[in-house]
């Protein structure tokens, strides 16, 4: 079954929580002592409705305060589709909750308030999803009941994101807006009667409608190298197999290939997926392929068509989004992670800080805790990557601080 990932954001108390639990429940994917426990909680808290948000927030702070404030992933399937959704934090001081929701989703639906409109939080969500190229924005215009289905007041916000989204450099983001109230269920399963004049489809239906063609991005094969397999058993003594993940595009025997950073070319002759072997693996497969010769090929390596090599270099410009309470300063040292390859880099400058609602950037010597910005990074060996608008996995790296192991930061390579 097809598998949509999905991360939802909005501002607080634009209804994100509520939303998903809606969905849940009209799509009967909540357990029944889970909902007895909202129907509980409800009543305890003089409710004559039932909170849907208590189907996700599940931090004790969260249920206090009304707030998400970590990313919670929440399953849950139709007859058609399988779907993972983050519900990411909404405050501007989770920022960078947000982009770690995001940055393995395939859809954005971004939350407004109809009482509310466009504001600075909706600025930042939606330069977030362009950042990270997510392909399909649903602008989800909630509360309309609140504001009596205004069919005046969802133009006015639907105009407002178009010109919003006039300025985003990403020109394959296909944006599309549905009217609903996910407390009294308005167009998130099914339609309602309270605004005839809207003739799109509801968000399930919207999200039933989505091909994986439209979401999975294609490029040029990579495939980062996780592991060497050499089973050692009498039946296997002489297999050399080389697992991972296969991203870009399809790899299929008889492909001549690359193995970077050797620059040792090769063909591929068999290709396995657990106890069968294919003629080809499609981008995505999770495979273990064997080579024509037996090269030194080891974890961090890559594999690559040899007429699409990729860009290898020591010297890389990129965009990080900061995620360390300690300010990111030029000079100091961090491990790059770049797929299966940990290479030692050194901060060379902070160039500037990118203001997220689209006014620019601002010239800058560090980055604060989840502030974007321009960076440029020296590699202690070269790094084979791609731009990250052109492959998205093979663009995207992590920063670790050495001394405590931590995720400091979220990189993407221009």
């Amino acid at each position: 079954m097809e598998v949509l990932k999905i991360a939802t954001a909005g501002s607080v108390d634009d209804g994100k929580s509520t939303l998903i639990g809606r969905l849940l429940y009209d799509t009967q994917s909540l357990t029944t002592d889970k909902l007895e426990a909202i129907e509980k909680s409800s009543k305890q808290k003089g409710y004559d409705y039932l909170d849907f948000s208590l189907a996700t927030d599940g931090l004790v702070a969260e249920r206090e305060q009304g707030i998400t404030i970590d990313v919670a992933h929440i399953y849950f399937s139709t007859a058609k589709k399988s779907y993972i959704i983050a519900d990411t934090p909404g405050h501007v001081e989770y920022t960078r909750n947000m982009v770690t929701g995001a940055s393995t989703s395939q859809v954005s639906i971004i939350l407004i308030d109809a009482r509310k409109g466009v504001i600075e939080q909706t600025y930042r969500h939606f330069f977030i999803n362009n950042l990270l190229r997510v392909k399909e924005v649903i602008v989800a215009v909630n509360k309309m009941d609140l504001v009596d289905y205004s069919e005046e007041v969802f133009n006015k916000i639907k105009a407002d994101f178009e010109a919003l989204n006039a300025k985003s450099t990403f020109k394959e983001q296909v944006v599309s807006y549905i009217p609903l109230s996910a407390l009294t269920g308005d167009n998130v399963v099914e339609k309602t009667e309270a605004m005839p004049w809207y003739k799109g489809q509801t968000i399930l239906e919207h999200l039933e409608a989505l091909e994986p063609t439209d979401v999975y991005e294609k490029g040029q094969a990579r495939f980062p190298v996780q592991t060497v397999i050499r089973p050692k058993t009498e039946q296997y003594h002489d297999f050399r197999g080389y697992a991972g993940k296969l991203y870009g595009n399809n790899i299929k025997v008889g492909d001549a290939v690359t193995v970077l950073p050797s620059l040792t070319q090769s063909k591929v002759t068999n290709i396995h997926f657990f106890d069968k072997q294919y003629d080809e693996a499609v981008a995505g497969s999770s495979i273990t392929i064997e080579l024509e010769n037996d090269i030194n090929v080891t974890r961090g390596d890559m594999i690559v068509k040899s007429d699409e090599l990729p860009q290898i270099e020591k010297d890389i410009t990129t965009t990080v989004c900061w995620m360390d309470s300690k300010k990111l300063v030029g000079g100091t040292k961090y491990l790059i992670q770049h797929n299966t390859n940990r290479v030692l880099a050194k901060v060379d400058s902070i160039k500037n800080v990118i203001a997220t609602d689209y006014s620019g950037t601002t010239p800058a010597s560090q980055l604060a805790i989840n502030e974007i910005g321009e960076v440029t990074i020296k590699l202690s060996k070269p790094l084979y990557f791609d731009a990250y608008d052109k492959n998205k996995s093979n663009g995207a790296f992590i920063l670790i601080d050495p001394s405590t192991n931590t995720t400091a930061g979220v990189g993407f390579i221009k």
